[in-house]
């Protein structure tokens, strides 16, 4: 519907995505069914293409792709269209670094089991994630990544060493920034546990913390406030982007 009413008033995807405040990838990626819309785009479309209202309902008929938890989608809307994200991980690589073998491993130890059609949906929303950091090559994404969570070699040696390429070749991009927070740390501003924060266009701060089959949304500015401090302080305390890419390498030689 997207499509059809922006064709009929004659605009291209680029023309289009100036005037909803989109890149034109954004609004391709809507149409083709890639990407699901957030409040924002739909409010901004339906204003340029004739307010009639037709959009606000054919977007309650859309589906949210298989494979992602339900306490984790609204973030994952978010994180299409954030500006900087940062994320701090203790216990396993962050899923928009994770590489195929290694995140299938992580979905055949789950518990219950999953179905193959449960893991190759998991998988396949997985990888549609991971097109952001090259896709939005303008959003700042960090990382910081506790050295033991490549230790513990998950998968195995040569499903680590893939993951640890993966990491190195991640890190030459100019928009992504990884640390590693090494095993031997006297002071440690994250041993609450996993940290995401991101920043929305709108430069709205967002927080997200994962447990046990749940999850928190975190837009609380207090809380938030705390989040960053404490992220602010794991920078410092973590290894330096290039000794973190030296640590990677010496680590990838072991296996």
């Amino acid at each position: 519907m997207v499509q059809g009413l922006r064709e009929h008033a004659g605009l291209s995807r680029e023309e289009f995505g100036r005037h909803v405040g989109f890149s034109k990838h954004t609004v391709a990626s809507v149409e083709l069914g890639r990407r699901m819309p957030d409040v924002d785009f739909v409010e901004a479309a339906e204003g340029v293409l004739g307010n009639t209202g037709a959009l606000r309902r054919a977007a309650g008929f859309l589906e949210r792709q298989p494979g992602l938890a339900s306490w984790f989608r609204r973030w994952a809307t978010l994180e299409r269209t954030a500006i900087s994200l940062f994320n701090y991980e203790c216990r396993m690589i962050p899923g928009l670094l994770q590489t195929e073998p290694y995140a299938r491993q992580l979905f055949t130890d789950e518990l219950p089991p999953l179905t193959d059609q449960q893991v190759e949906d998991s998988w396949a929303a997985r990888a549609e994630r991971q097109r952001l950091l090259r896709e939005r090559p303008n959003t700042a994404f960090n990382f910081i990544i506790e050295e033991h969570v490549l230790l513990r070699r998950t998968g195995g040696p040569e499903v680590t060493k893939e993951a640890v390429d993966h990491l190195l070749e991640s890190a030459e991009l100019r928009n992504v920034e990884i640390q590693i927070m090494p095993l031997v740390q006297t002071s440690h501003a994250g041993l609450h546990g996993p940290i995401a924060l991101l920043e929305a266009p709108a430069h709205k701060w967002f927080g997200y913390s994962e447990g046990q089959e749940s999850g928190q949304f975190i837009s609380d500015l207090k809380v938030i406030s705390v989040l960053q401090g404490r992220y602010a302080r794991m920078r410092s305390q973590a290894l330096t982007m290039q000794d973190s890419v030296s640590l990677l390498q010496r680590m990838r030689g072991d296996l």
